[in-house]
């Protein structure tokens, strides 16, 4: 059980069930789209931080990848491992804190999608380091040159969707860019419950931060799952994406 922090609670308690949303449907055809754009080479080292049960890192060790899954929750990771076996793939999985992943490789590209790390906050989380420390421990993960593939809630639409009355009630607070929900499930031990905090961004705030970790940013797209595309981005659409590159100084 991952007790850490409240979304490991949460996701631990969703596992069983994250594959009947409909926003994971199009998983072959998103795999399709992030090899064409990241022209990453047969048999490439890739590192999925927020993995989930592994839809991503499963199609890409299908075709021929190797890939390094890291996770919060231990019971996401245990769906993951469970479809790997079915799937007759081999993926090291990692149960960690994605600002506290340390690996000893190296990798030639990296994802992190459907808000699977970035944007997660509990309570007492600072809404900027928190993703800050992510995207310097996925730049250090990264070989020269490699590049970094992220979907994040799209805060334009934030926006434009609460109201002053949402501000009040604590439901949006547009100074940190954060909504806040009360998440229920239920597991063995009865009904459970978390406060759900997540953080959105506006594309020049996502641009200013991966810079400072030291990305190169290609662009900014729509990236609302099952809707991905080198397009413009949408106000209304739930998430963003943005595709960048670790620097390759030595070229």
């Amino acid at each position: 059980m991952s007790k850490s922090h409240p979304w490991g609670r949460f996701f631990d308690g969703h596992a069983s069930q994250y594959l009947q949303n409909d926003f994971t449907k199009n998983t072959l055809a998103e795999v399709d789209f992030l090899l064409r754009e990241l022209g990453l080479a047969p048999q490439s080292e890739i590192l999925d931080i927020g993995c989930g049960v592994g839809r991503h890192a499963i199609e890409l060790a299908r075709r021929g990848h190797h890939v390094t899954g890291v996770d919060i929750s231990a019971g996401m990771l245990d769906e993951a491992r469970r479809a790997a076996r079915v799937a007759g793939v081999t993926i090291n999985w990692v149960c960690s804190d994605a600002r506290e992943i340390a690996l000893s490789e190296q990798f030639d590209a990296a994802i992190s999608l459907c808000e699977g790390a970035f944007g997660l906050l509990d309570d007492q989380d600072d809404a900027i380091e928190h993703d800050e420390r992510i995207a310097r421990r996925v730049f250090d993960a990264l070989r020269p040159g490699a590049p970094f593939m992220l979907t994040t809630l799209n805060g334009l639409r934030q926006a434009r969707g609460y109201s002053q009355d949402d501000v009040r009630k604590g439901a949006f607070n547009p100074l940190t860019m954060t909504e806040t929900e009360l998440m229920k499930w239920e597991d063995a031990a009865g009904p459970q419950e978390i406060r759900g905090r997540q953080r959105g961004y506006v594309p020049t705030e996502l641009t200013m931060l991966l810079r400072n970790a030291g990305f190169a940013v290609r662009g900014i797209f729509g990236g609302t799952a099952g809707a991905w595309g080198r397009r413009p981005l949408d106000l209304d659409e739930i998430e963003m994406m943005v595709i960048c590159d670790k620097p390759d100084l030595a070229s």
